[in-house]
C-alpha cells in the first residue's frame, strides 16, 4: 500500500520521542514492502528530498516570513505541507492512507484527507491537557481544540498506552471503539558494537564511581528536579556516584543553580547536547538509567535503557508505570517524591544481583513487547481495516451530511 505520514519532525530532527517512532514505523513499513512517503521540516544540513532506507523523506521549507509564534509557525508548515503533498499526489498518484502525528500537521491532513478522499489515521503522542495538567490559557485551549478536531476528523486514532487511551478519552470524549493501542518501539539493535568505553566514562566520572545516568529535555514535565531533590539521600548512603544528566531545555541555568545552592555541584555533571554516538556510550557506562516524568505519555527512553543492559527506574506515572513491573524487570518511584526515588536508585546500587536480574528480565520484555516488527503488524492491521471500511462509504455524500449537520 501507498502510505503519506506527516510528522513535524523525523531524524536527524529529534525535538521529542516522535521522531524516533516515525522512523522506527516507517522503516519496518517499508521493509515490507509499502510505498511509504514521509513529509517533515527540513533541518540544516539536510537533504530536501532523500530516500532513507526503505522510505522516501520530503523535507519541505516553512515559508520564508517570520511568524509572530510557534502557532504562526505551525500554520506556515501546514501550508507548506499541503503544498508539497499535493503536488507529490498530482505527480505519482493518490495514497490509500494518510498517517498524521500530533496536532502540528493536523490542518495539511485534513486538507488532503477531503481533497482526494483519503481514509486519515492520527497518532496522539500527548495531549496540550496532559502537558500542563489541565488548560489554562487561550493557546493551550486553541491547541486542545485542534487536538480534539483532528480526533474527530481522524478514521481512527492510534495511541501509544492504556494511559494514553484513557486520556485521550476523558478529554476529547472520543467512543473506546475509535482508538487502538499500539506502543512504541524500540531498535533492538540500537548498541550494537557498542561495549563499555572506560577513557569515555572517565570523562563523566571516576573509576569508582556508579553513574546514574538521566537523559531527555530539561523541562519540568520531565522531572529532573525531582531527581536533583534525591540526590542528598542518595549520596548519604552511598557516596561514590555520579549523576550525569544529558540534554537540553529552558530549564538548564535553574537546575544548575539549584545543584549549586544544594552544594552537589562536583557530584553532577550536566552535558548539555550530546551527540547520539556520545549518548549510545554513555548508556552503556551507565549503572542506573533513571527517568522520573511527572507527566509521561510513553517513555521511549526507558525501553532505550532496557536495550542498552542497563537498570532503569521511572516514575510511576503514565506511560513509564505500565512499561517496568516494579522490581521484577526495573523500580518504580513514586511521581514527584524524591525520597521514594533515591530508594529506587539505591536499590539497585545495594543489589547488584538482584540489578543483573532485573535487567535480563527488561531485554526479554523489549523483544516480546516493544519489537517493531510486532508493532508494525499492528499497525498494518488496522491500516487495512480502514482502507477496507473507506471503500465501502460514499465520500461526497458523507461530507454532504456533515455540512447539512453543521446548518
Amino acid at each position: 500500500m501507498r502510505i503519506l505520514m506527516l510528522s513535524w519532525e523525523y531524524p536527524p530532527r529529534i525535538v521529542g520521542g516522535i521522531s524516533r517512532v516515525v522512523h522506527g514505523l516507517a522503516q519496518k513499513l517499508g521493509e515490507r514492502g509499502n510505498e511509504v512517503h514521509v513529509i517533515t521540516c527540513w533541518e540544516m544540513g539536510t537533504s530536501e528530498y532523500e530516500k532513507d532506507g526503505d522510505v522516501y523523506i520530503h523535507r519541505i521549507h516553512s515559508y520564508d516570513v517570520t511568524p509572530n509564534n510557534f502557532v504562526d509557525w505551525v500554520l506556515q508548515l501546514n501550508f507548506s505541507l499541503v503544498e508539497h503533498a499535493v503536488r507529490l499526489i498530482n505527480e505519482s498518484g493518490k495514497f490509500d492512507i494518510i498517517h498524521a502525528h500530533d496536532w502540528i500537521v493536523a490542518f495539511a491532513a485534513r486538507v488532503l484527507k477531503h481533497s482526494y478522499s483519503i481514509p486519515l489515521i492520527s497518532t496522539i503522542h500527548a495531549t496540550e491537557h496532559g502537558r500542563n495538567w489541565g488548560i489554562h490559557d487561550d493557546t493551550q485551549r486553541y491547541i486542545n481544540n485542534i487536538e480534539w478536531w483532528m480526533a474527530f476528523e481522524s478514521w481512527r486514532i492510534i495511541v501509544n498506552s492504556e494511559y494514553m487511551k484513557i486520556e485521550v478519552k476523558q478529554v476529547f470524549q472520543i467512543p473506546d471503539d475509535k482508538i487502538n493501542i499500539i506502543p512504541n518501539g524500540v531498535d533492538l539493535d540500537k548498541f550494537d558494537g557498542y561495549d563499555k568505553d572506560i577513557d569515555f566514562r572517565r570523562n563523566y566520572a571516576q573509576d569508582n564511581e556508579k553513574i546514574i545516568f538521566f537523559v531527555g529535555r530539561l523541562v519540568n514535565e520531565k522531572g529532573v528536579h525531582v531527581l536533583i531533590d534525591s540526590i542528598p539521600k542518595v549520596l548519604q548512603h552511598y557516596n561514590d556516584a555520579r549523576f550525569v544528566i544529558a540534554g537540553k531545555g529552558p530549564q538548564l541555568d535553574h537546575l544548575k543553580w539549584k545543584v549549586n545552592n544544594m552544594c552537589i555541584s562536583h557530584k553532577v555533571c550536566f552535558t548539555g547536547y550530546i551527540s547520539d554516538e556520545d549518548l549510545l556510550k554513555l548508556y552503556k557506562c551507565a549503572d542506573v538509567a533513571v527517568f522520573p516524568s511527572l507527566y509521561e505519555p510513553f517513555g521511549i527512553v526507558a525501553l532505550e535503557g532496557m536495550v542498552a543492559n542497563v537498570p532503569v527506574v521511572v516514575s510511576d506515572t503514565g506511560g513509564l508505570g505500565g512499561i517496568v513491573e516494579h522490581g521484577v524487570d526495573g523500580m518504580k518511584s513514586y511521581t514527584g517524591n524524591s525520597n521514594s526515588l533515591a530508594d529506587s536508585i539505591l536499590e539497585i546500587l545495594h543489589n547488584p544481583d538482584k540489578a543483573d536480574k532485573m535487567k535480563e528480565k527488561a531485554m526479554e520484555k523489549v523483544h516480546t513487547i516493544y519489537n517493531w516488527k510486532i508493532i508494525t503488524d499492528k499497525t498494518i492491521q488496522v491500516y487495512e481495516n480502514i482502507i477496507k471500511e473507506s471503500k465501502q462509504v460514499d465520500w461526497n455524500k458523507s461530507d454532504l451530511k456533515k455540512d447539512l449537520d453543521r446548518v
